[in-house]
């Protein structure tokens, strides 16, 4: 796949990618691969199908969820920037917060997010429950099958404005976490989607968003 499949689909799907931002995805898939070389960003075998596999996925998020303008957007366990990344060059009017602990991957993370030449992208390396002590909120919060549904909002509830929203881009059965989050949280409200995104094969892979609400 190339870009100019990758701005069809993101079209098709109501995501609409301007030739700046197609040149940002470019670059950015193209410092990926070759720092993915030294360190493991990314699955290696995925890295053949990184348009669909990685930022198409990422910009799902836009399809499926109505962000309002400027909002203050936290990724966790964001790896090597997704879906922050791609989600910021799609609307560089969000505020974006990229959260990791493992700081080997945030050293070339951070000069990822440097390359894109946007403002209001910040690179933290600390674990989320630490990060989320401190008096930081947000109107969204991203993660893209970092951990269980549950640990998410559990490191991250104090920071999650409120009225905000959790996105969370996971696969298969979810009900277990859905079933676990019920449990623990009285006042939780869950929406599970099958991603749909037109020329993918996401549906077939049981890829989904779960959106939570308090």
């Amino acid at each position: 796949m190339d870009i100019v499949e990758l701005w069809t689909m993101a079209s098709a799907a109501g995501v609409i990618l301007d030739a700046g931002m197609r040149k940002n995805i470019e670059r950015y898939c193209g410092e990926l691969k070759y720092w993915n070389e030294k360190i493991n960003l990314i699955s290696r075998q995925d890295i053949d199908n990184i348009f669909i596999k990685h930022i198409l996925h990422s910009l799902s998020i836009l399809k499926y969820v109505d962000i309002k303008n400027k909002a203050s957007v936290l990724d966790v366990g964001t790896g090597g920037g997704l879906p922050g990344i791609p989600i910021k060059i799609a609307r560089p009017d969000l505020r974006i917060v990229l959260l990791d602990s493992i700081a080997k991957k945030m050293k070339t993370t951070q000069m990822l997010a440097a390359h894109t030449g946007l403002n209001n992208l910040e690179v933290v390396c600390e674990r989320a429950e630490d990060y989320c002590r401190e008096s930081k909120k947000f109107d969204l919060i991203v993660a893209r099958g970092v951990a269980p549904a549950l640990k998410i909002v559990e490191w991250t509830r104090s920071a999650l404005k409120e009225n905000g929203i959790y996105a969370l881009l996971k696969g298969g059965d979810l009900s277990e976490e859905v079933a676990s989050l019920k449990e623990r949280f009285i006042d939780v409200k869950i929406e599970v989607k099958d991603l749909n995104m037109p020329g993918t094969n996401f549906l077939e892979e049981q890829k989904k968003i779960m959106i939570i609400k308090f």
